[in-house]
């Protein structure tokens, strides 16, 4: 058993790496572990457009040798569909022992966890924002440019949205817009004063992706494989600092190791689970969870024995489809594939709402065909013609208005039940009809049934099971991340966040996690000089 460890953090996602940076930047000896799960298949290497033209064997990309696709038509999202992207995914709720009742629950064994297929959405928490979290907002602000600058940030521009993502200061300007949304943007630019967009803002997406190079990541190419993963290294996954931490020689990585329990041993904080069949325990003076919402809030409970429901934020999402009639006709092109623009929309009650547009390239015509009211035949010969004057958008609620709990069960799995709130199909209602009539002054139809409601857990923004409080009851972490009923236990992922808006929340799990790290480094290497 290695006694010798300051920190072991559980997780490699973004909140673990950004946890560690602080720590092993203060010399103290860090372990961290992770499922280990890693992909075989490497990205695909020409654009999108060209190999689906010209490559004999796409069906194995496509559709997986073992047809892995056809086999998960009833995923919610085009990534789980993804053959490439199956390690990502598989066992999650099995090895966690998590089961899920009206609720779509996600999480990740892989090595870099979800990030290896997230939207790159990024944003910054106002102060207002971070008023119900138990320290001043100010602690945030050097965590946010850090964590800004290390994992690369595009779309700086003054626009209607520059206060509302408040990066610009330390993002790099936009990817190149397609023409479509280049049209779009352009007639808001000339409108946005009429009352057609009371309440509606517009503007550039602020994303994890490069638009310029950065060593061994280069900028995007506009290939639009967004969606089935970038082979130049453009969009941020936190498996690229595990690569600069390896390089730390008081930083120690360990693949495949399953945590099941945490506890205490010799007065010390201890992980204990598996690596293959073997069973071991790892001890050291702190113990920090970055495992993902969902595993992290089932470990705690087990750990403080809480039997009680605990609740869980979680954003209602809705996805809809946008025409541009004087588009129709125009060629499909290779465009990069996640956010180009962004929107925020006040909805009654003062409730804020947010979405990005996407390109329709990079996505297969079967994924739109599924949900026309057409025969499929039919389907995809009028989406080969109409696609391309075609955008496709998402709408998020703030995490309030889901009615989800998380509970620990007698034989120690975590139940997860979850149900929109009663006034989200209103919400959305006006939602849809408050950005179709101002997308319609920007010359783009709301195609009709095209608006849905996500099943509950849809949009993967789990948070604040666990939150962080003033005075924390059991349940609740403190300002350090630190669960009621554990000592030297430290929580940096979504489950400690006090609230969930509506904006992005990974950038802000992040800069916790740094601040976070930030502390327990000057706690535990008072002496030692730590970098910014």
């Amino acid at each position: 058993m290695d006694t010798d460890l300051d920190v072991i953090i559980v997780g490699s996602g973004p909140a673990g790496v950004s946890a560690a940076f602080p720590l092993v930047e203060a010399g103290l000896r860090v372990l961290m572990v992770d499922g280990g799960k890693i992909g075989h298949s490497p990205p695909l290497s020409v654009p999108y457009l060209q190999a689906r033209a010209q490559d004999p064997q796409q069906w194995q990309w496509m559709l997986g040798q073992d047809h892995y696709a056809l086999r998960h038509l009833d995923a919610l999202s085009p990534k789980m569909r993804i053959p490439q992207h199956a390690y990502i995914f598989e066992d999650f709720e099995h090895i966690n022992k998590i089961r899920a009742e009206r609720f779509f629950a996600i999480g990740s064994l892989a090595q870099g966890g979800l990030s290896n297929a997230w939207g790159c959405g990024v944003a910054r928490l106002s102060h207002h924002e971070l008023a119900d979290y138990p320290f001043a907002p100010t602690e945030l602000d050097p965590s946010y440019a850090v964590v800004t600058r290390r994992m690369g940030v595009s779309g700086a521009t003054p626009d209607a949205l520059s206060d509302y993502f408040g990066l610009d200061e330390w993002a790099d300007p936009p990817i190149p817009i397609d023409a479509l949304q280049g049209r779009l943007s352009d007639r808001y630019a000339r409108q946005r004063s009429l009352a057609a967009f009371s309440g509606i803002r517009l503007g550039r997406a602020r994303v994890a992706a490069l638009s310029i190079d950065r060593n061994e990541r280069l900028a995007c190419d506009l290939s639009g494989n967004c969606l089935w993963g970038c082979h130049r290294g453009s969009l941020y996954a936190s498996t690229e600092d595990l690569k600069s931490l390896i390089k730390y020689d008081n930083f120690i990585y360990r693949s495949g190791f399953v945590v099941e329990r945490i506890d205490r041993t010799q007065g010390r904080p201890s992980i204990q689970g598996k690596t293959g069949p073997q069973y071991e325990a790892l001890v050291a003076r702190k113990v920090i969870l970055a495992a993902g919402t969902l595993a992290t809030t089932r470990l705690v409970l087990s750990a403080t024995g809480i039997e009680r429901p605990v609740a869980l934020l979680s954003s209602p999402v809705a996805a809809f489809m946008l025409w541009v009639p004087a588009a129709l006709g125009t060629p499909r092109s290779s465009e990069f594939g996640l956010g180009q623009l962004s929107f925020t929309a006040h909805l009654p009650g003062d409730v804020p709402g947010f979405g990005s547009l996407f390109n329709t390239t990079g996505i297969p015509l079967a994924e739109f065909a599924r949900f026309m009211p057409l025969q499929k035949r039919a389907a995809i010969d009028l989406l080969k013609s109409l696609l391309s004057s075609c955008v496709v958008g998402n709408f998020y609620l703030p995490g309030r208005f889901t009615k989800a709990r998380l509970q620990r069960q007698a034989d120690d799995w975590l139940l997860v039940e979850g149900a929109h709130e009663d006034r989200v199909p209103a919400l959305m209602q006006s939602a849809r009809q408050r950005l179709g009539r101002a997308f319609l002054r920007l010359g783009a139809l709301m195609l009709p049934g095209s608006f849905t409601l996500a099943k509950p857990g849809g949009d993967v923004h789990y948070a604040g099971s666990l939150p962080m409080r003033l005075e924390p009851t059991p349940g609740e972490t403190d300002a350090s991340g630190r669960p009621w009923g554990l000592q030297d236990v430290h929580i940096v992922d979504g489950a400690s966040l006090s609230v969930l808006t509506e904006k992005p929340h990974t950038l802000t799990i992040m800069a916790n996690a740094d601040r976070i790290g930030r502390r327990l480094a000057g706690e535990l290497a008072p002496n030692q000089n730590r970098g910014d």
